[in-house]
């Protein structure tokens, strides 16, 4: 069994094991109660264990309370109530996205559960554990946090119930939100809390949302168009999304405010982006590195954790805006890169496990190969408002740390026990097409590919990914011919993984068999095709919501209905057998049926014809 003191408590057991334990019914054991809904995994992927940490690094006792049954009170009791606040995130996840698949189909597993098992996070967890936390414990303040509360802290379009729903600190009924990545927020919070301030007195902490009934000391505030609104005009709705998008910056946003009824949601500016002794100092803080011993016997632990076991994060925030990215609007444009040696020291330490087995799995973050990369406007002017780091072409002022990481990479294969390094992140394939990427790439290619690396060309349509705002087809054909050269001369036999998505906003029926044609003409059957989730505050579900790019107005197809989407997903899949009837039925939509050849192929058109057949005639027998 492992020794349960590595974590933070989870019950009045390891309260007692810590001398934490109350001796009246009425007195604090911890300072703050973390609830989360992922299994408590102590590391530093987690959110809820990072925040743990930092939080017990700066002298609070902090419990977890992680994936709690909410049809009852027995979990959320069991800890007692906290002397400064409750902190509450649904998770790693949007609780919906954990839940529900694209085409809104309850998921059968759960990554981020013990055994991946479905079912033990509530839909909307945030709600829920808020709203059971103010029954239970009356007066205790409750602060929300994670991409959950992070990503609906303002008025936003809900794809699940097909509205637009208000901020989530109102139905939460939460006294304070924590946007973005959340280290300095939490720590200015309970010490203000800790220093005898009242929560409702919290005006002025960057990086939180705050509810308030009148405007007292905002009145220079950007005003967004209220939830009422928003709710019925969709041109409000993207006049919303521009202004607060525009105020996004952590250097030269502003504080932003939105209607809500009688009441005011303020979004007050983002958090500073960390420097690089802080963010190495957070991730040498002493993790256990492993599931709560509580998971013990678990078939398959936690699937979640299983991925990142042996995997660094080296760096936050990403340059690159797709349109699409909830990861990108909760980190932000400005990235943060930890310092050389505090990965190379998680290294040894990951290295010095029983269980390490030779293989680093991955260092990266949203985009690994931004690791080191800077812009000299960042630290006084912030990301610029007018122009992008990387699109239509990589900013010149956009400084990449190529160098870094191949230093890195080759002290990280010195250290005792590390056999294998491999980058599993994603990479802007954009920026490693200049000469500029020339060592990078070979030592990418010679060292530290497994065979596959994964890239994201999305689609071929242009103005799909124009409405994406990734780069056009072209450029991923260079990157791609560049990395067959590559591996060519390194003496490799390595592929590309091509991450596709399907039925995006601007996408047609029409859009989706370009891709087919596109990948049936090169012999390429992808496996890795996502279909497009409208996610709170990005600009594609913008355009899911209004049928409008929220930048210049135009209006872009958009793929509602089951049918539709399944109709894209199957001709980008033409190639699987069971999709063949519906590839059919999509050429004949379109009037293409000479592409019946190139899509099905001649193996397979009598056996779909014959089925076809079959289906209709058993139809007509069952009418």
């Amino acid at each position: 069994m492992k020794d349960r003191t590595r974590f933070l408590p989870i019950d009045q057991t390891d309260l007692q094991a810590r001398g934490w334990a109350s001796s009246s019914p009425g007195q604090a054991s911890c300072d703050i109660i973390l609830v989360t809904g992922d299994a408590y995994v102590d590391h530093p992927s987690y959110g809820a264990a990072i925040i743990g940490r930092v939080l017990e690094d700066a002298g609070y006792k902090v419990g977890i309370i992680a994936q709690p049954d909410w049809k009852s009170s027995e979990d959320f009791l069991k800890l007692g109530r906290p002397r400064l606040f409750f902190g509450i995130t649904a998770g790693n996840l949007d609780s919906m996205v954990s839940n529900f698949t694209a085409a809104k189909k309850p998921r059968r597993t759960d990554d981020y559960s013990p055994g991946g098992k479905d079912g033990l996070r509530p839909n909307r967890a945030t709600l829920v554990y808020a709203n059971k936390i103010k029954e239970l414990f009356p007066g205790i303040p409750v602060v929300l946090g994670g991409v959950e509360a992070s990503l609906r802290r303002l008025a936003h379009f809900d794809y699940w119930a097909e509205e637009v729903r208000r901020s989530i600190l109102l139905d939460a009924k939460g006294d304070l939100l924590v946007y973005g990545m959340g280290e300095r927020q939490v720590l200015e919070i309970a010490r203000r809390l800790r220093d005898g301030e009242d929560i409702k007195s919290l005006n002025n902490i960057r990086g939180t949302a705050i509810l308030r009934n009148a405007l007292e000391g905002f009145e220079d505030a950007v005003m967004l168009p209220s939830y009422e609104e928003v709710r019925v005009n969709k041109e409000k709705f993207n006049e919303a999304f521009r202004l607060a998008y525009g105020e996004g910056d952590p250097v030269r946003g502003r504080t932003v405010v939105q209607k809500h009824g009688e009441r005011y949601i303020i979004q007050l500016p983002p958090s500073l982006p960390l420097t690089t002794p802080e963010l190495d100092h957070f991730y040498s803080l002493p993790f256990a590195r492993e599931g709560h011993p509580v998971y013990d016997g678990k078939a398959g632990g936690v699937p979640g954790f299983e991925t990142v076991r042996f995997s660094i994060t080296s760096h936050r925030g990403c340059a690159g805006e797709c349109s699409f990215c909830s990861l990108f609007a909760h980190q932000g444009r400005i990235v943060q890169s930890r310092s050389k040696q505090s990965i190379l020291d998680e290294v040894k330490l990951l290295s010095g496990r029983k269980d390490f087995k030779g293989t680093i799995t991955d260092i990266g973050g949203p985009t690994a190969n931004l690791y080191g990369a800077a812009c000299e406007q960042w630290d006084h002017s912030g990301a610029c408002r007018s122009k992008q780091c990387m699109m239509p072409a990589q900013c010149e002022n956009l400084r990449l740390g190529y160098d870094r990481s191949v230093e890195l990479w080759k002290e990280v294969m010195q250290v005792p026990g590390v056999k294998h390094l491999f980058i599993q992140s994603g990479l802007r394939y954009d920026l490693l097409i200049g000469k500029g990427s020339d060592a990078y790439l070979e030592t990418l290619c010679r060292n530290h590919v497994s065979g596959q690396l994964k890239v994201a060309p999305e689609h071929a349509s242009e103005a799909v990914l124009k409405a994406m705002n990734k780069p056009p087809l072209a450029v991923y054909e260079q990157f791609a011919a560049r990395f067959k050269e590559m591996n060519r001369k390194v003496g490799k036999d390595q592929y590309l993984i091509n991450y596709l998505v399907s039925s995006h906003p601007g996408a047609g029926l029409e859009d989706a068999a370009e891709l087919a044609v596109y990948l049936a003409q090169r012999n390429i059957q992808p496996e890795q095709v996502q279909d497009f989730m409208p996610l709170p505050m990005t600009a594609s579900t913008c355009m899911y919501h209004t049928g409008k790019d929220p930048w210049t107005g135009e209006r872009v197809p958009v793929a509602r209905t089951y049918s539709e989407r399944q109709l894209q997903r199957a001709l980008i899949q033409s190639g699987q057998p069971q999709n063949k009837g519906l590839v059919l039925l999509a050429l004949k939509q379109l009037g293409r049926m000479d592409l019946e050849d190139l899509l099905l192929g001649s193996s397979y058109k009598g056996d779909v014809r014959r089925s076809s057949g079959r289906r209709a005639q058993s139809n007509r027998k069952r009418r």
